[in-house]
């Protein structure tokens, strides 16, 4: 390296350390002024759809409500993400769009963010382990003690909550997530890991995620597809949130050392270029905070939204302009391979004053065709519906 490039290098690596001052430090964490403000109370007349569809609550006072999951018999688990948390059961017996009580399956768990059912066992994740009630929805009120499912995973927390879900190939699909803003820990870290419903032959599907907190598979092709937050400290506009797929395993998506498809890494993007890496499907905005995403196999919106993506964006938190705080809808082409097109689905939960009244964390269809949207800033869930214009 020359004395140009030494002095280069200098310069750079003080302006990320002004840019980590004043975004928080260099592990992302939050300043206190970036934090979302206001009540969080519940104000649906604020929020905007488009012509035919409605919004209604489905829940109030599920305290944290994140991740979700529904049962084979109707009732939907809901995860949180908070240190003591806990995880509820809700079911809406009498079929009128509203949920009939809120149970409390497990308290005291380390940001029990991710559910899952499979075989009618709940999955739930914490930081740093894999927990299994058996024969769950015919004992929501006595759940007993849980199983402890494979070995453990790392404890960092920073990025250490997990979403998961099981795959068409009936293997527990698990993310850990950067335990930084911007580094190369190597494996476990910044990847997908999938494993038997028991724990076993555990391996990683996919890398180079810093963190993801929300997958699917299209319905038609099997192929998985995964929202991924950006790096921070580099701006209000860069980099973006990414929209992914991966079509088979084994590809790598860039982090730490590209961002969005083509940004090289200040610190990290001279190891390795960005050609090397599987490019994002689509840039969904700049800290948005794209989390939970669903395929929409539902038959009550119009036909054009079947097999869209609908993608919970919680909204940014250290962006001088507020973005984000809604429900995206992302429509794909004829080949299934490609976005077309990324529109509102809800949105309003920002306000023009700055104020926050909500932040969607997960998206959940429902077999009436209906679409369900957790909020751990009004700890409550909504339902959307389409009655036609």
């Amino acid at each position: 390296m020359n004395a140009r490039q030494t002095g280069a290098r200098v310069v750079l690596s003080l302006a990320l350390a002004a840019a980590a001052i004043l975004t928080g430090g260099a592990q992302g964490q939050p300043r206190v002024t970036g934090q979302p403000k206001g009540t969080g109370r519940i104000q649906l007349e604020s929020i905007r759809l488009p012509p035919g569809f409605r919004i209604s609550v489905f829940a109030e006072g599920v305290t944290n409500a994140r991740s979700m999951a529904l049962g084979p018999n109707g009732t939907l688990f809901v995860g949180s993400r908070q240190t003591p948390g806990s995880v509820y059961a809700l079911a809406d017996r009498d079929r009128d769009g509203r949920a009939d009580r809120v149970i409390t399956v497990a308290s005291g768990l380390t940001q029990p963010n991710g559910v899952a059912v499979h075989n009618g066992a709940l999955y739930v994740a914490e930081i740093s382990r894999i927990l299994r009630w058996d024969n769950i929805e015919a004992r929501v009120d006595s759940p007993g003690a849980p199983t402890v499912v494979g070995e453990p995973f790392p404890s960092d927390t920073l990025h250490g909550w997990k979403f998961i879900r099981f795959g068409p190939d009936g293997l527990l699909y698990v993310p850990v997530g950067a335990p930084c803003n911007i580094c190369d820990r190597g494996d476990p870290y910044a990847a997908i890991h999938r494993m038997k419903p028991d724990g076993t032959a555990r391996e990683i599907v996919a890398r180079g995620i810093r963190n993801t907190v929300g997958f699917d598979w299209h319905p038609v092709t099997r192929e998985l597809w995964f929202t991924e937050n950006g790096r921070d400290n580099l701006g209000d506009d860069a980099p973006n949130d990414e929209l992914n797929r991966a079509p088979k395993a084994g590809l790598h998506f860039g982090y730490p050392f590209c961002h969005q498809g083509s940004l090289a890494d200040p610190e990290f993007g001279s190891k390795r270029s960005c050609g090397e890496f599987e490019p994002p499907a689509r840039f969904m905005g700049p800290h948005v905070a794209s989390l939970g995403m669903r395929f929409y196999t539902g038959t009550s919106f119009p036909p054009e939204y079947r097999n869209a993506i609908i993608v919970a964006q919680h909204g940014s938190w250290n962006r001088s302009t507020r973005t984000g705080y809604r429900v995206m809808v992302a429509f794909l082409d004829a080949s299934r391979t490609k976005v077309v097109k990324v529109e509102p689905l809800a949105e309003g939960w920002l306000q023009a004053d700055d104020q926050v009244l909500g932040r969607p964390a997960d998206v959940q269809v429902m077999p009436d065709g209906s679409i369900l949207v957790s909020d751990d800033f009004a700890n409550a869930i909504f339902r959307i519906t389409y009655q036609g214009k």
